[in-house]
């Protein structure tokens, strides 16, 4: 009987490599900086012939040369662990601290049961998207798991504990654990150090923290949400089916591809920052905005109250609220009339950027929106289903999870 037992976390044998080896091991996650090979060649150009994750992921960017790519990559990671490069550095958690521009955000490794994800419209599972997934996405990165012998995870995932009982008691005692990473980020990527929990008492406190999480939830209610990351997660899900239909009902239980590696983040951390992420409409003039946005009962903001929405062109600006919302929140409102309209569209991050774009585009209006409150995340998904694409943005690019621990998935 384990302590995680009925539970969708469980602890991991994680492989990093030694200390001559990890300068330049972590790299940002493969799904930014998708329009900048500059930066991932860059990226190449630092690490040279040094140990790297860099050598064992494919950056999106490259999915198109995957018939090459993918082979290499593999074979590097028989190598790593065949000449020693990777070693085994912790059985259980890794607690995080990542400092960036934004502050310093905890976090804490572990793995999740993909018997507890879907992604599934409707689904009322403990591990949910918090925005669609599109499955044409998930073919291209299931050649990359389908014959790797690691994993190395940039998955962000959420949870909504104000009292801070999963993460909060780990870093109170964070000097008495084992430092297995202390150092700088290439790419501006700040500072990232790793503590191992792998004390059976420690590891008892978080399943007894996320068990109280997960037993004052209401009908319906999300334990983990999916933040960053998720069509790498829905791929772990799809890979897994595949491999399960080969195995024994006791094979299946055990079996390492049943897991993902994921970060959990506490929602309510300072530095984790929801910036919005606004509208550009191209191809429409302000009455033509206004008409896409008549059905949500479109009406001057009054006085000092919060705009669901700003419009924005050349003449000026106009502030609205939704008499009539169609979603919880004013950006899924705004997207599913969009996507009614079917709009030319670009999604931005910035007021000024929108405002720029406006200034020097012929017929284009920017649809200024406002953060989403953090508060609103699990109750919004719980209630509506994934978020409409491009609600939020979890920081900037250089603050997405870096690489860092290693998995065997076979």
């Amino acid at each position: 009987m384990s302590a995680f037992d009925t539970l969708p976390v469980r602890p991991g044998k994680f492989y990093l490599p030694g200390e001559k080896d990890m300068p330049l091991w972590p790299i940002v996650a493969c799904d930014q900086y998708t329009a900048q090979k500059d930066v991932w060649q860059q990226a190449y150009d630092q690490v040279g012939e040094a140990p790297s994750s860099l050598k064992l992921i494919i950056p999106e960017c490259y999915l198109n040369e995957s018939e090459i790519r993918v082979p290499a990559a593999c074979k590097e990671m028989e190598r790593y662990m065949a000449e020693g490069i990777l070693k085994e550095a912790v059985n259980g958690m890794v607690l995080t601290e990542r400092t960036t521009q934004s502050g310093m955000k905890t976090g804490l490794v572990l793995t999740v049961d993909l018997e507890d994800y879907s992604f599934a419209r409707g689904t009322q599972s403990l591990i949910r998207p918090t925005e669609g997934t599109v499955a044409e996405r998930i073919p291209p990165r299931l050649k990359v798991r389908r014959d790797a012998l690691l994993e190395l995870a940039h998955i962000l995932i959420l949870i909504d504990d104000k009292e801070n009982t999963v993460l909060g008691p780990l870093s109170a005692k964070k000097d008495s654990l084992r430092r297995v990473y202390d150092q700088d980020l290439i790419l501006n990527g700040g500072h990232i150090a790793g503590w191992a929990v792998e004390d059976e008492a420690d590891l008892n406190g978080v399943a007894a923290a996320f068990r109280a999480l997960k037993d004052a939830l209401l009908p319906g209610g999300i334990l983990l949400a999916v933040g960053d990351g998720n069509h790498s997660l829905a791929t772990a899900k799809a890979h897994w089916e595949n491999v399960k239909a080969l195995l024994s009902e006791e094979e299946q239980a055990a079996h390492p591809a049943r897991f993902a590696t994921v970060e959990i983040n506490n929602i309510y951390d300072d530095s984790l920052i929801f910036e919005p992420i606004h509208r550009v409409i191209f191809g429409a003039d302000r009455a033509a905005v206004k008409e896409m946005l008549k059905d949500a009962g479109l009406t001057p903001a009054a006085g000092n109250a919060a705009p669901d929405c700003v419009l924005i062109d050349r003449e000026g600006e106009e502030a609205f609220t939704f008499a009539a919302p169609l979603h919880t929140l004013p950006v899924g409102t705004v997207q599913l009339l969009l996507d009614r309209a079917k709009a030319e569209i670009d999604y931005v991050h910035g007021e000024d950027a929108v405002r720029g774009i406006v200034a020097r585009e012929d017929k284009a209006c920017g649809l200024l929106l406002p953060a989403m409150p953090k508060e609103l995340l699990f109750p919004s998904v719980a209630k509506d289903g994934p978020l409409p694409r491009k609600t939020f943005s979890m920081g900037e690019a250089n603050e997405k999870r870096y690489y860092m621990e290693a998995r065997t998935i076979r």
